[in-house]
C-alpha cells in the first residue's frame, strides 16, 4: 500500500492523516466541511515545526512529510487510492452514507476501514456491495502516539481484507488486536465504558471528589491517567454517545450513562471542547 484516502478532518481523521505521512504513505484527505482539510494539514506542520525546532527533525523531512498530504475536493479522488479510513462523526447514518458513496467509486479489493469506536461494521458494509472488504479500525487518540488499533470483523469480512489491514497497521508502526465478534464497543471500549461509568457514579454519590477517584485508580491500579481525566479527555459528548449506543444494543444498566454525566454535556462541559469537564463542574454533595 502506498496511497491511503482518509474521510475527516476532525482529530481522529488529522491524527491518522499525519501519521500515514509521517510513516511514508501518499494522503489523500476529505472532508465536506470547507477549510477542514487545510486547517489540518496547518495543524500538522506546526507540529512538525516544533519537531524540527526540537531536533526531532530536519526541515528536509518535515519538508517531505507534508508534501504527502494531499486534499480531495470530491469523491472521484479516491478511484486509485489502496485503502480508505473514514474518520467522521460517530452516527450510524452519516457513515453508512459515505460508505455508499465510496462503494460507487472506488475499485473491488481497496480495504474499505471506519474507525468508529463502537458502531456495527456490519450495518456498515451491508451499504456497499463488497461487505468482505469493510472493517473497523479503530485508531486511539491522540493517533501518532497510541500504539494500539483494534482490527474489528464484520460478518462478512474476509480474512485477505484482516490480513491487509494488519499489513497496514504494521507500517504504521502500530499494534493490534483482533474483535473476532462485531459486538458494540468492541474490547476496550467494552472494558472502559463500565469503568467510566462507576467513576461518574461515585462522585455523584459524594464517595469521594473527582481527583481523589483519579488519584485513586492512578496509585492503586497503576494506570497511567484517572477514568474521570481520562473521560474528559476522549471528549464527554463522545463518552455520552457511546454509551446510550451501548445500552441501547445491550439493556444493560452496566452502559447506562450517569445524570452528571448528561448534565455536563448538556452545560457544553464536554472535557476536550471547554476544559477539564469533571474539575469544571460544581461538586455533586
Amino acid at each position: 500500500m502506498k496511497r491511503i484516502g482518509i474521510i475527516g478532518a476532525g482529530i481522529m481523521g488529522s491524527g491518522i492523516a499525519y501519521l500515514a505521512a509521517l510513516q511514508g504513505f501518499e494522503v489523500v484527505q476529505y472532508d465536506t466541511l470547507e477549510g477542514a482539510v487545510t486547517r489540518s494539514h496547518a495543524k500538522a506542520l506546526q507540529r512538525m515545526d516544533q519537531a524540527v525546532d526540537a531536533g526531532k527533525m530536519t526541515a528536509q523531512e518535515r519538508d517531505l512529510v507534508y508534501r504527502r498530504l494531499t486534499e480531495a475536493h470530491d469523491w472521484n479522488a479516491f478511484k486509485d487510492v489502496d485503502a480508505i479510513i473514514e474518520a467522521v462523526v460517530e452516527v450510524l447514518d452519516v457513515k453508512i452514507a459515505i460508505f455508499q458513496k465510496l462503494d460507487a467509486v472506488v475499485p473491488a479489493g481497496v480495504l474499505l476501514a471506519t474507525n468508529t469506536s463502537s458502531l456495527s461494521i456490519t450495518a456498515i458494509a451491508q451499504a456497499t456491495r463488497r461487505p468482505q472488504d469493510v472493517l473497523g479500525l479503530h485508531f486511539f487518540n491522540p493517533a501518532p502516539v497510541m500504539k494500539l488499533i483494534e482490527i474489528v470483523r464484520g460478518e462478512e469480512t474476509s480474512d485477505v481484507t484482516v490480513e491487509k489491514a494488519q499489513a497496514l497497521a504494521e507500517e504504521l508502526g502500530k499494534e493490534t488486536i483482533v474483535v473476532q465478534k462485531d459486538t458494540p464497543g468492541f474490547v476496550v471500549n467494552r472494558v472502559l465504558m463500565p469503568l467510566f461509568i462507576e467513576a461518574m457514579r461515585m462522585l455523584e454519590e459524594g464517595v469521594a471528589t473527582a481527583e481523589d477517584i483519579d488519584k485513586g485508580v492512578r496509585l492503586g491500579l497503576n494506570h497511567p491517567m484517572g477514568p474521570l481525566t481520562l473521560a474528559d479527555f476522549t471528549g464527554l459528548d463522545v463518552d455520552l454517545h457511546v454509551m446510550d449506543y451501548m445500552y441501547d444494543e445491550f439493556h444493560d444498566d452496566r452502559f447506562a450513562a450517569p445524570l452528571v454525566l448528561r448534565r455536563l454535556v448538556r452545560a457544553g462541559h464536554t472535557g476536550k471542547k471547554s476544559g477539564r469537564g469533571f474539575y469544571r463542574y460544581p461538586s455533586n454533595k
